[in-house]
């Protein structure tokens, strides 16, 4: 009976890791489509916003995930609204790699809140982490200092302060997923809200193919990879949750390499590969202290 309990444990985790996996790589495409559409950055963010969200409610509507509007959902959902944002302008702005890598050093900025905010004492493991991943985002201003690539790196930067927020948000509602998903579907509501009567006047034409690409960032970006997420995530560890998610900053920049022929530059290639490298020991450490949580 306990092997079999275990075996049938061993295949729902085997099959969850899968799903966060293909999740991730579902993420990962996002660069290459907001490069190939010409409107401005925020209708991009909120038209794409808007068929996620309208994906993650009916998700929530079939699987009877109660919508809570809360302090949390709401802090969780301004936090992930104000990323998306900031990232599709970033990545108008720089390339890829630098967007989606400085949006990934949102757990050293988390560290950096808790301490701020909730007066947590940072652990000397803590310290070293956040001293290498500045270290690491520094590296990217050596590289392009054009005015345009500069505050695309800002912007990327600011996409990973409130990519923790929503993370600190959720994390004090504990393991409460109707909260985390509440949180995601305010997050795009929010964006769609903002982002496209702000972003029509900066577009000034939209043709068929755009649309299709629109459609694609919408539902195979974020709108299933978030549902797929939310199934994943019931079984699937914290620690491998978040090391599986690494796929996706190692392969945006890949895709558009590939389809478009953007390559960063030798320091932003240097400054990723340390940041990446030390938000994954740090998760590791965490998850070694403190297995329950996630990072």
């Amino acid at each position: 009976m306990t092997d079999s309990r275990t075996s049938s444990t061993g295949k729902r985790r085997g099959r969850a890791m899968l799903i966060m996996a293909v999740c991730a790589l579902m993420w990962s495409i996002g660069g290459i489509f907001i490069k190939l559409i010409s409107w401005s950055p925020l209708l991009i963010a909120g038209t794409r916003s808007l068929i996620a969200a309208a994906i993650i409610g009916l998700y929530m509507l079939v699987t009877k995930t109660p919508f809570k509007l809360r302090g949390y959902s709401v802090g969780a959902g301004i936090g992930l609204s104000c990323s998306c944002m900031f990232f599709v302008m970033a990545n108008k702005l720089t390339t890829a790699a630098n967007a989606i890598v400085l949006q990934y050093a949102a757990p050293v900025f988390i560290l950096i809140m808790t301490s701020l905010i909730f007066k947590q004492k940072l652990h000397r493991k803590e310290i070293i982490t956040v001293a290498i991943t500045m270290a690491g985002i520094i590296l990217f201003f050596f590289d392009q200092l054009s005015p345009g690539n500069i505050i695309g790196n800002i912007f990327g930067i600011l996409a990973g302060v409130f990519l923790a927020l929503m993370f600190v948000m959720t994390g004090q509602a504990r393991n409460d997923d109707s909260i985390r998903m509440s949180g995601i579907l305010i997050a795009h509501c929010l964006t769609a809200i903002v982002g496209i009567p702000l972003g029509i006047p900066g577009t000034s034409s939209v043709n068929g193919e755009e649309i299709f690409f629109l459609i694609i960032l919408g539902v195979f970006q974020l709108g299933i990879p978030y549902v797929l997420y939310a199934i994943a995530s019931g079984d699937c560890p914290p620690l491998a949750c978040s090391l599986i998610g690494m796929l996706e900053p190692l392969f945006n920049p890949v895709w558009v390499a590939l389809f478009i022929g953007e390559m960063p530059g030798g320091f932003a290639l240097a400054g990723s590969l340390i940041i990446i490298c030390a938000v994954t020991w740090w998760c590791i450490n965490e998850s070694r202290s403190a297995p329950e949580d996630s990072c």
